[in-house]
């Protein structure tokens, strides 16, 4: 099948199209197009030909090629058709997350004469994510006594895709004793709650299993799903209330690990246990996982990872505030991120020559430059110069593009070689610049020149088959780890171009350009490992030339997971009872506990003991630090006392804590006699 004709069933095309002819012998144009997302790699994006005016006689004549600042290529031009195609599948969310809309931006060069044109390509989303939940189960403890209308903050679900394909709507199933409540929070988020809508009765229902749905908006529909367990338990009937439902703070980008961003606050009318308040985050977008924690007691959030201006201009995080009795209530708080001037202009040089006749004529095209600032406001904004005004003048064609053209005529004699220095500066305080600097050699009217031009015959290679790190799972995003360059003998764009890091979920690849045309690469951890879940991660990196056709070297990167002491231990059972006859012989043991740890070697070893607020019992009991058996120590007496109640806790070798607690029954034996008592009458003499 003819790939026009393609096209015209695998994606609507959509095209817009701007042409202006600029006096400086470059002539700017701009095309759009728009494709769906996970196209065949090969699909036709748009006759870019027909579409621009150009014939493919100029394509072929001009060496027609598509220029990309990052030399990432999702598009490939056919000069012989004029045409654009896919090089590789598009995954819209792995290129461009929540943003909208999703684009890319590269250039069509010719030369003879240099001119370029700017194209855009929207990659619109498609429906192939389902909503997720953090976890699939929830648990909650709420006492028998809880009003009806008294509401339960649910984690939300998040789904990677966009507009109409995104998370629309949730469902909760049985709905006899509880509905579904949903609060718009501004900003297009949700805050998700059960509400209680009959009253409990513990001793009729103790346990309740409910399912949380939630559902998209595409065609056809997608779902995910989250268990909800709730425990019924007695007399709580004050939930935690927070000072402000909404908190704001402000964070600036590069803080260090450990800034405090604010503190939230809640109390509880409740006494005791009842009105003990435990924080926790209940919910965050996935761009912010990783990066705040919270103080369980105090409230407190503080910063675990690094944010980015250019990346995240706001978070928004979800707090709950729990007591003991499972009652909890929720806020909000909004964390803005304020921009500082920490990113340098980036020089791309977009086509340029290195030798010009003497007889060019004045405002001749030499070298076309693009500058970009990651920064937002002034100190994004940036203006370029060059240090050699005599000869050569550096021209602003649009925003962000350059020309360096000649600015009188030229002398072989008087002067044979420039070099030519390109400085782009911010307004940032203080501001931040790059250079660049270009040789030009100037040729005679009457001189011949042979080049020998190099042919792409070398791939790029490693000098070793495989790397191995062993990276701790309690490692902070932002860890970077140095890898080994790729080597290339062929030259200029023959040579390395990029890299590339595959699969990407945890590690990101960071390359640096160095002043010698040397590349540094490094592997950034971009977001936390968990051993418990995954021991080793296999990577491959790639190294790519710019030859045509391409050619590449990869080499394999194993990256084994240490483990950190993350996990608590957890009793088996949050309360344990048992009966224990009076009288019952010293060392007789009445119960054995048990906990798990998920951490390994040992961080899972656990240790037994009585808590320091157990009550004078612990003097008639004793634990065993090792195999968690309680065995009696002292007389049990049914006359003193008929029951125990015993705090016990699980400690691991990292000092993690559970808690959980002991009922004890004591049953009477028949072990006392009855005792007469006589009354004699009082006789007189």
């Amino acid at each position: 099948m003819d790939i026009l004709m393609m096209a015209g069933i695998t994606a609507r095309r959509q095209v817009l199209l701007f042409i202006s002819v600029l006096s400086l012998s470059a002539a700017v144009g701009q095309v759009s197009y728009s494709i769906p997302e996970e196209m065949a790699k090969g699909s036709f994006v748009g006759n870019i030909a027909q579409d621009l005016g150009l014939d493919i006689q100029r394509l072929k004549s001009g060496r027609a090629r598509v220029f990309t600042r990052d030399n990432t290529a999702y598009i490939e031009l056919n000069s012989e058709r004029g045409i654009l195609l896919l090089k590789e599948r598009i995954d819209r969310e792995a290129l461009c997350g929540q943003m909208t809309p999703c684009a890319l931006h590269f250039q069509i060069l010719l030369e003879n004469p240099m001119e370029f044109y700017s194209v855009t390509v929207e990659i619109t989303d498609i429906n192939d994510n389902p909503p997720t939940f953090i976890t699939n189960e929830a648990h909650f403890n709420i006492s028998e006594s809880a009003l009806s209308g008294t509401a339960f903050v649910l984690d939300r679900a998040t789904d990677l895709d966009v507009g109409e394909n995104s998370l629309k709507a949730y469902a909760l199933k049985p709905s006899d004793i509880f509905s579904l409540k949903i609060n718009n929070q501004g900003q297009g988020s949700k805050n998700v709650e059960m509400v209680l809508n009959a009253p409990l009765d513990r001793e009729k229902n103790e346990h309740l299993r409910l399912v949380l749905t939630a559902v998209d908006g595409g065609e056809p529909r997608m779902t995910g799903t989250m268990q909800i367990h709730i425990n019924v338990l007695d007399a709580n009937d004050n939930a935690p209330v927070f000072t402000q439902p909404v908190y704001k703070a402000f964070i600036k980008e590069n803080a260090p690990v450990g800034t405090v961003v604010g503190t939230v606050t809640a109390t509880d009318a409740d006494d005791g246990s009842n009105g003990r308040i435990t924080y926790s985050i209940s919910a965050m977008l996935d761009h912010a996982y990783g990066i705040f924690e919270i103080n369980k007691r105090s409230g407190e959030v503080t910063l675990i990872g690094k944010v980015d201006y250019e990346k995240t201009r706001t978070f928004q995080i979800n707090v709950r505030a729990s007591d003991d009795g499972g009652l909890s209530g929720s806020c909000k708080l909004i964390a803005d991120v304020i921009d500082t001037n920490d990113n340098r202009p980036e020089i791309h040089i977009m086509s340029k020559s290195n030798v010009i006749s003497e007889d060019a004529k004045p405002n001749t095209v030499v070298t076309m430059i693009n500058v970009e600032d990651a920064d937002s406001s002034e100190n994004g904004k940036v203006q370029c110069d060059i240090n050699d005004s005599n000869s050569f003048i550096l021209k602003s064609v649009s925003e962000k593009f350059y020309s360096l053209m000649t600015d009188s005529d030229l002398d072989r004699e008087r002067a044979s070689e420039y070099n030519i220095t390109v400085t782009c500066s911010d307004e940032g305080v203080p501001s931040l610049s790059s250079s660049v600097t270009l040789t030009l050699q100037i040729s005679d009217l009457h001189r011949i020149d042979v080049e020998i031009l190099d042919i792409n015959d070398n791939a790029p290679y490693f000098s070793k088959k495989e790397y191995n790190f062993q990276v701790i799972e309690s490692a902070s995003p932002g860890a970077r780890y140095s890898l080994e360059s790729a080597s290339d003998p062929d030259v200029a764009m023959n040579t390395i171009q990029t890299y590339k890091l595959n699969p990407s979920d945890n590690f990101k690849l960071n390359v640096v350009s160095l002043p010698d045309g040397t590349k540094y690469i490094e592997m950034v951890l971009h977001t936390s490992l968990d051993r418990e879940k995954q021991e080793e991660h296999k990577l491959t990196l790639t190294a790519f030339d710019g030859g045509n056709p391409q050619k590449s070297g990869s080499v394999k990167i194993n990256v084994i997971v240490l483990d950190a002491n993350d996990n608590a231990p957890v009793f088996s059972q949050s309360v344990y009872r048992v009966t224990v006859p009076e009288n019952a012989p010293k060392g007789a043991v009445i119960l054995r506990v048990s906990a798990s740890d998920n951490d390994k070697g040992t961080n899972e070893e656990i240790t037994f003991s009585f808590s320091q607020h157990t009550s004078s019992a612990s003097s008639l009991f004793i634990i065993d630090p090792h195999s968690g058996e309680i065995s009696v120590t002292g007389v049990l007496d049914y006359e003193k006392a008929k029951h125990y109640e015993i705090n016990i806790e699980a400690t691991d070798k990292g000092g993690l804590t559970d808690t959980s607690k002991v009922l004890i029954e004591v049953t009477d034996l028949n072990d006392n006699a009855p005792i007469i008592i006589c009354w004699l009458p009082h006789q007189s003499n």
